[in-house]
């Protein structure tokens, strides 16, 4: 095990993402932003670690992350109902969990972040299919191929310049906590 190797492996990958992400995060928080201004939901979905990021960061909106004094930021994570996702994919499917949920709380004008390190969770890419056909804005973010995401109408995709899936995964958590930071960051201006 080299630790310092994973470090600088980590450390390099954030310092590239300056010049590969810069634009599409600076797009993603405008996209945030509109939505809360215009009283909209956040929405979040994802598998695995993917499942921990959009739990983590619905909570970071709606609780707080550096200002528990702030008004609460509507934000829901998909992958936190386990009755419904238990119940829906045994009776029907797992690949429409989530758009499931999101034909039933989701309105225009919400944004959904979608997160896939590989760009090809099937249950994923029908939560974006719903939400676009819904006018909901989407959010992406994946790895550096993009995967089946790629093919996909979003209105923001994130590529973590990297195909290693811890490094993806830790891309997606910096971006993540800029992205509430920026929202964030919004509501205490007002």
């Amino acid at each position: 095990m080299n630790i310092p190797r994973i470090i600088t492996e980590s450390a390099d990958l954030k310092i590239a993402m300056l010049t590969s992400c810069l634009t599409d995060i600076e797009n993603a928080v405008k996209i945030m932003i509109n939505a809360y201004l215009n009283n909209k939901k956040i929405l979040w979905c994802g598998n695995g670690g993917s499942a921990a990021d959009a739990q983590h960061m619905a909570a970071e909106l709606m609780g707080g992350l550096r200002d528990h004094s702030r008004p609460a930021i509507p934000s829901i994570a998909l992958t936190t109902d386990s009755s419904f996702i238990t119940a829906w994919a045994n009776d029907t499917s797992y690949e429409s969990i989530f758009s499931r949920q999101i034909e039933g709380i989701g309105r225009s004008g919400d944004v959904l972040i979608a997160i896939s390190t590989s760009g090809n969770s099937i249950n994923v890419i029908n939560a974006i299919n719903i939400a676009k056909k819904m006018d909901i804005s989407v959010i992406v973010l994946t790895g550096e191929s993009g995967g089946q995401m790629n093919e996909s109408d979003v209105d923001a995709i994130i590529k973590i310049p990297s195909n290693d899936t811890q490094r993806i995964q830790e891309g997606h958590l910096l971006v993540e906590h800029i992205l509430c930071e920026s929202v964030e960051a919004e509501t205490l201006s007002k």
